[in-house]
């Protein structure tokens, strides 16, 4: 069968209406019992259509090796060739083709485009001589030949206007729906821009991505060496080692933590009705060595139902708690308690909510080291830090993934401590 660089051909020519009727009109004019239509190059040989009294085989699509056929003659010279009896013709008594196809009467007329080009053929085959060198015949072929070349001509003509207009509406179509999304991520984007810049400033510089493979190859060299040659070392070397080690172990948190903030963006709201009970168990369940290690308890009520996009508000939970785990008192065991409930604002604590409008109020409050009250608002903000860098790991990013997080469901968030008492997290989403 022809590959797709064919296939175009074969349905343009079997697009051409009277196709059929031509070769239909050749066999029974001339008695031959095979027609048809074949796309000749230097190469190649298939049938576009045919008509076959004879059983020659050939269908469209089915491809004749080049060599074989007289058509790349006719290519090459852009002439005829006519046989009515192989058997007597002193140029074809002895050729291949006949021969090999064992046809007695052949007519082959060249197919050329409206630009000069060459297409093909339009040829005729029989088993028994016919008399097809004649005026009329030579005649009736060179019309059909040409009225193939016009139709021919008027289908790619068409297809081609047809594909400029497709293409042209659908550029429109495309241009007026990039202008109506430009538009609307503008209005979106402007009132965001300005509480974004500052964030952004601090974020712009890094590219986490950039920052993974050279960090990666520090992390495997360094424990190599320390590995391998330990022997070598000084005591002050080992340490000097170990120390390069913990800063790169520090790098790839803070590189994690910067990937994971820049992925909660407003791009992937894909909200869905969620209970919150599952989400808190899938959350328990990653923290339970945690949880275990710091004797911890997670005391919570049936939690709500919410819109939510679920996979972002995994991570809020996992870095509330975490937060918790983090800052526990080493005076008492970690008590972390955790209360949903729908109301309408009026009702709640919050003069930021809408009184007439229901939220899903989720408080998470915890018996931990705690925080002075005056930084409530700085310790939802990127790279802050209000503990010791040096007692308690982190990198300053968890609740500020926490807040951009609650910020996507349009929801509130506020904190609220008391130093070696604990601390509580207040979360309003919207419901609906």
């Amino acid at each position: 069968m022809a590959d797709e660089n064919f296939q175009e051909d074969i349905d343009n020519i079997g697009q051409i209406p009277i196709i059929t009727q031509l070769l239909d009109v050749i066999c029974q004019t001339t008695g031959m019992g095979f027609a048809a239509v074949a796309r000749v190059t230097e190469e190649r040989w298939i049938t576009c259509t045919a008509r076959d009294d004879i059983g020659f085989g050939l269908k469209p699509g089915d491809e004749l090796e080049i060599k074989t056929t007289i058509c790349n003659e006719i290519r090459e010279n852009n002439k005829p060739v006519i046989i009515d009896h192989v058997a007597k013709d002193p140029l074809f008594f002895n050729h291949h083709t006949p021969l090999q196809y064992g046809f007695e009467s052949y007519i082959s007329m060249p197919i050329m485009r409206k630009d000069g080009t060459f297409f093909g053929t339009l040829c005729a085959i029989d088993p028994a001589p016919h008399f097809v060198s004649s005026p009329q015949v030579t005649g009736m072929f060179t019309l059909f030949a040409d009225l193939i070349s016009f139709h021919l001509s008027a289908v790619e003509s068409g297809k081609k206007t047809e594909t400029l207009l497709q293409e042209e509406k659908a550029f429109n179509a495309e241009l007026e729906k990039q202008v109506q999304l430009r538009t609307l991520e503008l209005e979106e984007n402007n009132t965001a821009l300005e509480k974004m810049n500052k964030e952004l400033q601090a974020f712009a510089y890094i590219s986490s991505h950039d920052l993974q493979e050279p960090l990666r190859k520090i992390q495997t060299f360094a424990a190599v060496i320390s590995e391998r040659e330990s022997k070598n070392l000084s005591e002050t070397g080992k340490d000097y080692f170990k120390r390069m080690q913990n800063a790169a172990a520090r790098m790839q948190t803070l590189i994690n933590d910067l990937l994971a903030y820049s992925r909660t963006n407003t791009t992937d709201l894909n909200f869905e009705d969620t209970h919150l009970n599952d989400i808190l168990k899938e959350v328990k369940l990653d923290l339970k060595e945690e949880l275990h290690h710091k004797n911890a308890v997670i005391e919570s009520d049936k939690m709500c139902r919410a819109t939510i996009i679920p996979f972002q508000f995994r991570q809020l939970l996992y870095n509330i708690l975490g937060n918790s785990l983090k800052f526990s008192s080493p005076e008492r065991p970690l008590v972390i308690k955790i209360h949903s409930v729908i109301d309408f604002g009026e009702n709640l604590d919050n003069p930021k909510l809408i009184p007439n409008k229901q939220y899903c109020h989720i408080r998470i409050e915890d018996n931990g080291i705690g925080f002075d009250q005056k930084y409530s608002t700085r310790i939802f903000e990127l790279f802050q830090r209000l503990q010791d860098r040096q007692q308690f790991k982190g990198t300053g990013i968890g609740l500020a993934i926490v807040k951009r997080i609650v910020e996507n469901h349009n929801g509130l968030i506020t904190a609220h401590g008391e130093i070696d008492k604990g601390a509580r997290f207040d979360i309003y989403l919207p419901v609906n």
